[in-house]
This record gives structure tokens, sequence and C-alpha cells, in this order.
């Protein structure tokens, strides 16, 4: 078979947003119990390259063992070389033939994101598929930049990177004619943000950060970006597609920097998703052929579900992009 092609039925995409480990069957044929493994069975993505950032643990390990199992070219983009190193052994233990390679980034650290895609571009290498996975919780403090912490990272890194390598997807897809995709790895808890949505004014004031709404600021701007980035790539008629995500409530290592930590490894057994189910939604958008052609969607449990209003908001979608270029900026040429 050849990219991103199955032997899987077209299916048409929906709005169903299903309970958490619900097995009815939705419009994709998946529901949040299947497994990465199970969404991508029989796609040959041999010839791809990807991206993908916090692959050294949790969903971006098991996002990257997935798609070195399909055939990708893997690019494991971590802060620990060391975390990194270990997860390309295990995904070559269990599959000599993988293609993998580990790379340093740190996306709190615009100078780190810079150094990475100049890195990145001096390898040649193409790139299909851009996965912007990583993510913290934390209390109050501040990036190398000045920038509160989970901003910094889970919105900003990412958002410079992208922009650092579109050039790179751009050239692939046009090389190709295969399609290039992007996917920001947000959290249904953008729908809970603070009441502006983004703290524009006071993205980095203590008096005003809450860590739940300031978290979900963070996932509500990942949204806002792929859609903003979206609806540009339609403008330039770019083979390219933009998507955001929820991976749903998921035992992983998020919250070791805070007290929900012991809470979450207690109780994460028995209420949240294994990392296998967890890194499903990812999989099913980065390679299946049902996607193909579908931009500016928010995906939830392996289905087209629909995100809160304000990332809905074309205009503070756009507000939220000059924002972002004026603060890459500030710190450097973005």
């Amino acid at each position: 078979m050849g990219l991103f092609s199955s032997r899987s039925d077209p299916i048409l995409k929906s709005s169903d947003t299903m309970g958490l480990f619900s097995s009815k069957k939705a419009p994709s044929g998946f529901s949040s119990s299947n497994t990465a493994e199970e969404v991508t069975r029989g796609i040959d993505a041999t010839g791809l390259t990807a991206i993908i950032t916090g692959a050294s643990s949790g969903i971006g390990s098991e996002t990257a063992r997935i798609l070195a199992l399909r055939g990708v070219h893997v690019v494991v983009a971590v802060r620990d070389l060391s975390a990194g190193g270990a997860v390309k052994e295990a995904i070559k233990k269990e599959n000599s033939n993988a293609k993998v390679d580990v790379m340093e980034i740190n996306l709190s650290s615009m100078a780190s994101v810079r150094k990475f895609a100049s890195e990145f571009k001096s390898l040649n290498l193409p790139l299909n598929i851009l996965i912007n996975n990583a993510g913290v919780v934390t209390y109050f403090k501040l990036s190398q930049d000045n920038i509160e912490m989970m901003f910094a990272t889970n919105h900003l890194g990412h958002f410079l990177l992208t922009n650092l390598l579109l050039e790179t997807m751009k050239s692939t897809a046009d090389q190709s004619n295969i399609e290039g995709r992007i996917i920001n790895v947000s959290s249904n808890a953008h729908k809970y943000s603070y009441n502006e949505g983004i703290l524009f004014d006071k993205i980095s004031d203590e008096s005003r950060l809450n860590i739940m709404w300031a978290y979900a600021q963070s996932k509500l701007a990942n949204v806002l970006h792929a859609n903003e980035l979206a609806r540009r790539l339609k403008e330039e008629g770019m083979l390219i597609t933009s998507n955001s995500l929820t991976p749903g409530a998921v035992e992983t290592n998020i919250f070791r920097d805070t007290i929900l930590s012991g809470i979450a490894s207690s109780l994460g057994k028995y209420f949240l998703k294994n990392v296998q189910q967890g890194a499903s939604t990812t999989c099913y958008v980065a390679l299946h052929p049902n996607v193909k052609g579908v931009n500016g969607e928010y995906f939830r449990n392996n289905n087209i579900s629909e995100s809160n209003s304000k990332a809905q908001d074309t205009e503070l979608s756009k507000k939220l992009w000059d924002f972002s270029i004026k603060l890459c900026e500030n710190n450097g040429n973005a």
C-alpha cells in the first residue's frame, strides 16, 4: 500500500463526542477505547518523516513507537537526550528496521527552538508531519525568555518551531505531492481558560495566575494556533493541513510538578485512558487516510469534535498569532 493508504473504507467526518472508554463506534469507526496501534493498522507510511516533540515518555513516546512501526522516519525531539535515547532503543528493540533520530529541544527557550530548527534543516531531511505534543503543568515560574512557563512551553515554543519549519514542510509537500500534516496536541481543558480567553496584557503576571486556568489558556492557544494556521494554509493553497486534538484524560506524568501528581497516579488506572489509548487520536490524525484534506478541525476520541466558542473565534486567533509573533521578535528573529 502507498503513503497514507489503508484497507479502511472512506468514512464521513462527524462532531460526535463519545464518553471516556466508550466502545461504541463513531463515524470514523473508532472510539475512545481504541489504541494507537488499532487505529493505524494496515497503514503504510514508509517514506514519511515526522518530528514529535516531548516524545521521551507518555503519549509522545507511544506516538513515536507507532509511527516508526508504520514506516515513518521519526525524529524524537526532547529536552533529555538520555531519555530520548532510551525511547529510540526500545523502538529499535521491537522493530529493528525502525528509523529513529533523537534531537535536543527545550520548548521553553526560543534559543533552543531556533537551534533545533537550524540543526534539523542542516540534515536536509523532508518533513511531512509535525506533532506539537510536549506539554507541562507547573506552578508559576518564568521561562528563560521571561514568559510564564506553561504559555512559553505549551504554546509559544511550538508556535515558533512550526513557523521555522513551515518552509521545509511546504517544500516537502510540493516536491512529493504528499499532504503535510501539522498537529497540535491540546486538551479539553482549553474550555476552562480565563474569561478573556488569553490574558494578552498579563500573560506573565503572577498575581493573575491560577495554575489550572493558565494551563487551560495554553491549551486554548494550541487550538487557536492550529485554526489560524489552517486558515493561512488554505489561503495559500498549500498541501498542508493543521488540526488540533485532545488525547483525553490519560495516565501520564504531566502533573509531576504539582500536588496532583499523587492523585493522578493513584486513581489513573481506574478513571484515565492508558497511554496506548491516549496516543490513538494523535496517530489517527497523523496517518489515517480518512483525515486527508481535513483542515482546521478539533479531534477527540479519534473523531472530529467541537472546541468551545473561544477556540473558534477567528479574531481571537488572529490576535494570538500577532501577539506570538511579537513575543518571538522581542527575543530574536521569528
